[in-house]
């Protein structure tokens, strides 16, 4: 399975709600920012060891997250929570790349301003 981005709509909701297939304006393309590569951390769950435990942390140990694998990630661009996803593992040449399918985006125009 590919994971295929349309360039004809953007998903519109309000706040951080699950995705419509309601067509938006698409970007400036004459505004000069919506070239500017950002990152964008993906987060699988938290673990709160004591410091004691993680010191004694070996290869091969087990660290225990909060979230079950069935849990919808989060997409955060600095320290603000731009949407939720499932982990899906590409098919076909890109056999075994993880990537996130969007299930929730935020109102990116108004959020990371």
């Amino acid at each position: 399975m590919r994971l295929m981005h349309s360039h004809n709509k953007q998903r519109k909701r309000s706040g951080m709600g699950k995705l419509s297939d309601t067509p938006q304006a698409t970007p400036d393309s004459n505004n000069p920012f919506v070239a500017v590569p950002i990152e964008v951390m993906v987060v699988v769950g938290k673990a709160r060891p004591l410091v004691r435990d993680l010191v004694g942390l070996g290869e091969n140990a087990v660290l225990t997250l909060d979230k079950r694998v069935e849990d919808p990630v989060e997409l955060y661009v600095g320290d603000k929570l731009v949407a939720r996803g499932q982990l899906e593992e590409l098919e076909g040449d890109k056999s075994g790349q993880l990537a996130v399918r969007l299930t929730e985006i935020s109102d990116l125009q108004h959020r990371l301003g």
